[in-house]
């Protein structure tokens, strides 16, 4: 069944004062930019706004910039932009990787960096008509007070299924934020909190305006699961990031996405790891991997299958590279 589309008014600041602004200035305002999904959302009566502020014709958050000092990523980039960009493909591969992985190309042409790294949860019990929603008796996310994945519990288990936030954690990103307040960076893993109904540490009124990256001084690559191989959200996602120190060994940083309510960055991988790896190393790292992320009932697909998932892209992942750090 069609569900019709909200009125709502659409606002095109054309300055990112102008931007925060207009958000400031109405109540329940939210910013969009491809929409993607917002829109989606909009119609199923997930969100409701009467005003829409559209940031596209904001400059500033349209930049692409990259130099000998790294890579700055303006929240207004296209998926499409990013995943062709030769030059981050060679230099942040899993950064290219994870921008082709979402969805499909007439997605990609729409959907932006900010759009993906701010994208709401997403469950099995939400994802829903209204209609449907409402004949469950609406969840802790919406309207409601159960979360139907854990009923016994306070938080809501929605799962993130952003591709880019785990490619970009593993370069070591940074994001530059503006609000009300003034301006703020912070590390791009700080933007997350593990709970699926508030899973944005956004304060009101502010936005995302660009994803900066250090130099690259790590080899990387993004992969992940999904029900049909293209168009859907990860079931499972991996990026991972491997520095060789030349000696034989190499320090790790591993990123998971679509198992829990924020992006994971594993921990417990601060010793050098040995490539290339033994069967010892990769069971290690399935055991770590395992062991960290915490997919619910959130999809059709079980808890167990997906953190099995992540587990096994981690180690296909760590054996690539590793190869490749051998070339």
């Amino acid at each position: 069944m069609s569900e019709p589309m909200p009125d709502f008014v659409l606002l095109r600041p054309g300055s990112l004062d102008e931007a925060v602004a207009d958000l400031e200035r109405h109540a329940g305002s939210r910013f969009i930019a491809g929409g993607t999904d917002l829109i989606a959302n909009l119609r199923r009566g997930l969100v409701e706004s009467e005003v829409l502020v559209d940031i596209t014709g904001v400059p500033e958050l349209s930049r692409l910039q990259l130099g000998p000092d790294g890579l700055v990523i303006g929240a207004a980039v296209t998926l499409a932009r990013l995943a062709a960009h030769v030059e981050i493909g060679r230099r942040y591969p899993a950064v290219a990787q994870a921008a082709e992985a979402v969805a499909g190309p007439g997605h990609r042409t729409a959907a932006t960096v900010g759009g993906n790294l701010c994208l709401d949860t997403r469950c099995l019990y939400y994802n829903q008509s209204h209609w449907w929603r409402q004949a469950n008796s609406f969840c802790l996310k919406y309207k409601g007070d159960t979360c139907h994945v854990a009923p016994q519990g306070a938080r809501c288990r929605a799962a993130f299924a952003g591709d880019l936030a785990p490619a970009l954690i593993v370069h070591g990103a940074e994001v530059e934020i503006a609000g009300p307040g003034g301006r703020r960076r912070i590390a791009l893993e700080e933007l997350y909190r593990n709970d699926g109904a508030a899973h944005l540490t956004l304060e009101p009124g502010e936005l995302l305006v660009a994803v900066h990256l250090p130099a690259a001084d790590v080899l990387s690559a993004y992969a992940k699961v999904r029900v049909r191989g293209s168009i859907d959200f990860p079931l499972a996602g991996v990026a991972m990031g491997l520095a060789p120190d030349g000696g034989g060994h190499a320090r790790l940083r591993v990123a998971i996405t679509g198992t829990d309510s924020g992006p994971i960055l594993l921990s417990c991988l601060d010793e050098p790891w040995a490539v290339p790896p033994d069967s010892a190393s990769l069971a290690r790292l399935d055991k770590l991997v395992q062991k960290q992320v915490s997919p619910m009932r959130t999809t059709t697909a079980s808890s167990h299958y997906r953190r099995l998932a992540a587990a096994a892209l981690a180690r296909r992942l760590f054996s690539q590279l590793a190869a490749r750090s051998e070339e």
